[in-house]
């Protein structure tokens, strides 16, 4: 058997980012996060059991003056810092460079706009309701931007209003491309100028193209397990991925989890002496989970 781990999976920049600094934040004392610092769990307990406290919104609300919150990559929404500074904590900022530039021209968008009282703009997202870096850009509107997840969604915008269109940094690029175009269609077959559009892709490419990377890896191993951690997003899409491009890819979330098949890879490399097993995972996925879930498979 060959086992191969995609060099192209693991941590995203804002999420290495996001995990060094609570590290380093660490060696000086006591430190929380408002929420999971990466969707993935391993990591979150790797992380804990060096002293990193995850906390809720309601927490936050309620911790002693001069506690210390690190916010994690996704970003948030302006209220969650003037709580902070309302209670007199201390806030080490992780928000990915990626995503604070995107908030920052959303909020720019919204300034400029919220008091065009003759024609009220329309400031539309194309992402995922209630996710942790949606809620932060949401925010930055006064929570008054309207999200929506694909075309079918359309419905919930008023075509004689303008439409300033922004993208969670995660989403796929031919989503957003999908849903632009049919939004012009819907200006072209009523008449409408469609210059009320004004659309920005604002999609983190270091993520996008992970997608054509881990098809084509699928695509070179007879069987792909790919890591991840049940609660990210990130990882549930680019598992689907990964799925399409070769259809004996299966999600783990752990090394222990791998044990379920062992019979079934057993069996096929009898059949197959050169057996070319895969492993890859989400922006999510640690680099030393993938690891071990190697370590295991060589255990067989």
């Amino acid at each position: 058997m060959k086992i191969s781990i995609d060099d192209h999976s693991g941590f995203c920049f804002g999420v290495t980012r996001a995990i060094q600094a609570a590290e380093s934040e660490l060696e000086k004392g006591s430190l929380y996060c408002l929420g999971d610092i990466v969707h993935n769990g391993q990591e979150v307990a790797r992380l804990e059991m060096k002293g990193l406290a995850t906390i809720d919104y309601d927490d936050l609300r309620t911790l002693p003056a001069h506690s210390r919150v690190l916010l994690r990559a996704h970003g948030e929404p302006p209220s969650t810092y003037w709580i902070a500074q309302q209670r007199g904590i201390e806030v080490i900022d992780a928000t990915c460079p990626v995503v604070k530039k995107l908030q920052d021209r959303i909020r720019a968008c919204y300034e400029a706009h919220k008091n065009d009282e003759a024609v009220p703009p329309q400031i539309v997202i194309y992402g995922k309701p209630g996710h942790a870096e949606v809620i932060g850009l949401q925010g930055q509107t006064n929570n008054t931007a309207i999200v929506i997840e694909n075309t079918h969604q359309l419905d919930r915008l008023d075509f004689q209003r303008p439409i300033y269109l922004f993208s969670q940094t995660t989403k796929s690029v031919e989503g957003f491309q999908e849903l632009v175009e049919k939004i012009l269609s819907v200006y072209r077959d009523n008449g409408i100028t469609e210059s009320r559009l004004e659309y920005h892709d604002t999609i983190c490419r270091n993520v996008a193209n992970r997608v054509a990377q881990l098809q084509a890896f699928a695509k070179a191993n007879d069987i792909v397990f790919f890591v991840g951690g049940t609660k990210s997003s990130n990882a549930k899409v680019l598992f689907n991925h990964c799925k399409e491009a070769n259809e004996r890819t299966y999600f783990v979330s752990s090394a222990e989890e791998i044990d379920d098949f062992k019979f079934q890879i057993s069996n096929l490399s009898n059949t197959n002496p050169d057996l070319k097993i895969g492993i890859c995972g989400a922006t999510s996925t640690p680099l030393w989970l993938m690891e071990a879930v190697s370590e295991r498979l060589s255990a067989f």
